[in-house]
């Protein structure tokens, strides 16, 4: 697989990419929601300077990780399909690795898929925008018996 060290937000890129994806293989399939478009939503550098944010689509949301250009560690080899466990102030979370051919390889874990709970493209928003502000508080203060799933609404 092929590392693209994205030197800028990744958002339009993947906007692009995924919009093509569901206009060519996904448009018919029929586990996804017609409520959600593509979608690329909150992406930030992390403080080790790589790119996380949410990927809405119509047949799954998930929050990505990619390598960025000037990040302060390399990224991990891992082959397509291998799973890479990333931290973050609220836990431990297992990210899959996988790779596009304009976007190189990226890091996946799965919120909802298929995401059929949600009514809107706005209600999808605020959930993966809730999701990513969660990722940053520390454990401790949601220790309240929660998995960190539940914590992140995904129980």
């Amino acid at each position: 697989m092929q590392t693209v060290l994205h030197s800028q937000n990744p958002e339009r890129s993947l906007t692009r990419v995924f919009r093509r994806v569901a206009a060519n293989g996904m448009a018919d399939m029929p586990f996804g929601n017609p409520a959600l478009v593509v979608e690329a939503v909150g992406f930030r550098r992390t403080e080790n300077g790589r790119w996380l944010g949410v990927l809405i689509t119509p047949w799954a949301v998930n929050l990505l990780l990619l390598p960025a250009a000037r990040a302060r560690a390399p990224w991990p080899e891992t082959v397509a399909g291998g799973t890479q466990l990333w931290r973050f102030p609220s836990g431990a979370y297992e990210f899959i690795a996988a790779a596009g051919e304009e976007l190189g390889v990226y890091h996946f874990c799965s919120l909802f898929s298929p995401p059929h709970q949600f009514a809107s493209q706005e209600a999808a928003r605020q959930t993966a925008s809730a999701v990513l502000s969660g990722l940053f508080i520390p454990a401790a203060e949601h220790a309240d018996g929660k998995s960190r799933r539940a914590f992140l609404g995904l129980a």
